[in-house]
């Protein structure tokens, strides 16, 4: 399968966006209009096949020294081929994203997607603290 990415904003499809990251794990029952600002607000790919989109993901930056990414995602029937390390991949090479000092993410099962691109796990934990909200979105609701 052949499948095509995207950095342009105006394509990405929110609706499809949303009905998968509603039912992720780490962000289940995130509202739409969340979504919509997410991907206003940062750096984003896509990828489809054709005219569908089948991954998603973001990067948050200020563009001289930190990312975080986030929301990477591939439809389940389109896995397996590559395509979020395809996206991870070419949302590293960027030229608006070279020289920061620092990358993160968080992820409960795709190391392995990651570690083959560079990314190594957090080695010294006592560097980062987190203000956590897990039941944010269903506040919202």
């Amino acid at each position: 399968m052949t499948f095509r990415l995207t950095t342009d904003r105006a394509e990405m499809q929110a609706d499809v966006i949303h009905a998968y990251l509603v039912r992720s794990y780490w962000s289940a029952g995130i509202p739409r209009e969340v979504v919509e600002r997410a991907i206003r607000g940062s750096t984003c790919i896509g990828a489809f096949d054709r005219d569908v989109q089948i991954g998603f993901a973001r990067v948050v930056t200020d563009s001289a020294t930190f990312a975080y990414l986030a929301d990477v995602y591939v439809l389940e029937s389109h896995r397996g081929q590559g395509i979020a390390r395809a996206m991870v991949a070419a949302l590293q090479a960027l030229p608006e994203l070279q020289g920061l000092r620092r990358w993160i993410l968080g992820t409960r099962d795709a190391h392995g997607v990651y570690e083959a691109l560079g990314w190594e796990r957090v080695t010294d934990t006592t560097l980062f603290m987190q203000r956590y909200f897990p039941d944010v979105y269903g506040a919202a609701t």
